[in-house]
């Protein structure tokens, strides 16, 4: 029930930690995967390790997303693209990062869902969306109010997306990962003043892995996960469980 059987599946951000992953885990899980990003000499590495095929477009313009997707044949989407922003609390926040934050974690995963759906209803054979969220959707975490923000407007997207489409049996979820330590977290979550409280109050006490997340992706675009939509699920090793 994990095999996509040369079903095609669009993974934005699929040049990243957690989207090539899930491009990997895609890959030999015989789907039909289709990576995007904005940078080609990133998504031509994951094509030569995955045989994968590459579609390049910015998540900010609506322009760009509709040119790449309208037309383009699709069964499944996993809105993994993002931007990180900033650490800063609501008092000292760059409203002009909140923007862009906003703008491409929540508003390009809405304008993917939005054009790639087209295809994906014309065809008619339902198909599954995973949209990666955060943890930082669920509970408050120190100088998150901007990327927190845009990821909870990612879940609830996921949720009325899940309500809207169901009659086409096009199922919608989020994943929900605690911290992934790439170098672009590792700079704030390395310090010991950030990462030692923070791991003592999970239970599991440590940093996710990227497969770690990928294999839940591909568990809920699968026909395994046939009956579950519009959940958010927590992949934080029990954070929010506290």
């Amino acid at each position: 029930m994990t095999d996509f059987n040369g079903r095609t599946i669009l993974v934005t951000g699929g040049s990243g930690g957690i989207g090539g992953a899930t491009v990997r885990h895609l890959v030999k899980a015989n789907a039909k995967v289709i990576a995007s990003g904005r940078s080609q000499s990133a998504l031509d590495a994951i094509a030569k390790e995955t045989g994968c095929r590459t579609l390049a477009f910015d998540l900010a313009s609506e322009q760009e997303i509709r040119g790449a997707l309208e037309g383009l044949d699709l069964w499944g989407v996993v809105n993994c693209g993002g931007f990180g922003g900033e650490i800063a609390t609501p008092m000292d926040t760059d409203i002009a990062i909140f923007d862009k934050v906003i703008s491409i974690n929540a508003r390009g995963a809405l304008i993917v869902t939005k054009y790639a759906t087209q295809s994906m209803v014309r065809l008619g054979e339902g198909g599954a969306i995973v949209n990666v969220s955060s943890q930082a959707a669920l509970v408050a975490l120190d100088g998150h109010i901007s990327y927190g923000s845009s990821k909870a407007a990612l879940d609830n997207i996921t949720r009325v997306s899940a309500l809207e489409l169901g009659k086409y049996n096009i199922r919608v979820n989020s994943v929900n990962p605690t911290v992934v330590m790439t170098p672009i977290s590792s700079g704030h979550w390395s310090q010991p003043h950030v990462a030692e409280p923070f791991l003592k109050n999970m239970p599991l006490g440590r940093w996710a892995t990227e497969d770690e997340i990928a294999a839940p992706i591909v568990f809920l675009l699968s026909d395994a996960a046939s009956m579950i939509t519009g959940v958010s699920l927590p992949i934080d090793g029990g954070y929010s469980c506290r």
